[in-house]
């Protein structure tokens, strides 16, 4: 059961903890913080808010974390998740580009900044296969899928014909509860 933070204080150290540990991969940690530690969503909850992010303009968790901020604290509850996700990210990165600058050409930290690439990568499939299982055993979700890959992905559709006619087609079929 989905129980959310009693306070804006133990909201902005939920999000302080997935900026804390989510460098080069937000989406993992975002997951397994809201949703496997802390429980503040469900799993299909999550999948929502994600999906409905990845289409705003900005990044996925940023939008993810105002979104829930202010569904349970409103604009104040926007504004503390946003800087609790952004606050340690930012002044990581401000150092790591000062040491960055200084070591660039070696070659040992550059294998280093590949692995951590790689890494991140293997975190968002990972994180991919989890927010698929909501969908596996929808079978219209699944057309959805398939459909939108198909178009963008071998047809190469713009997004901004997709992306409508995808939303419009998810609520169709939801209406109808097949989603």
């Amino acid at each position: 059961m989905a129980q959310p933070p009693s306070g804006l204080a133990e909201l902005f150290l939920g999000f302080l903890s997935i900026g804390a540990r989510s460098f080069g991969g937000v989406l993992p940690w975002a997951h397994r913080v809201l949703v496997e530690e802390r429980r503040w969503i469900t799993p299909e909850d999550f999948a929502e808010t994600v999906g409905l992010c990845q289409v705003l303009p900005g990044p996925n968790i940023g939008n993810a974390a105002i979104l829930l901020g202010k569904r349970w604290f409103g604009a104040r509850g926007a504004a503390v998740a946003f800087l609790g996700l952004m606050a340690l990210p930012f002044v990581w990165v401000l150092a790591l580009a000062a040491l960055y600058a200084d070591f660039a050409g070696n070659p040992v930290v550059r294998a280093v900044v590949t692995g951590v690439g790689t890494a991140g990568a293997g975190l968002f499939i990972g994180t991919a296969i989890k927010l698929g299982r909501t969908l596996a055993t929808k079978p219209a979700a699944l057309a959805i899928v398939a459909s939108v890959f198909l178009a963008i992905g071998i047809a190469r559709v713009s997004l901004l014909v997709v992306l409508p006619v995808a939303a419009a087609a998810g609520l169709l079929l939801s209406r109808r509860n097949l989603l």
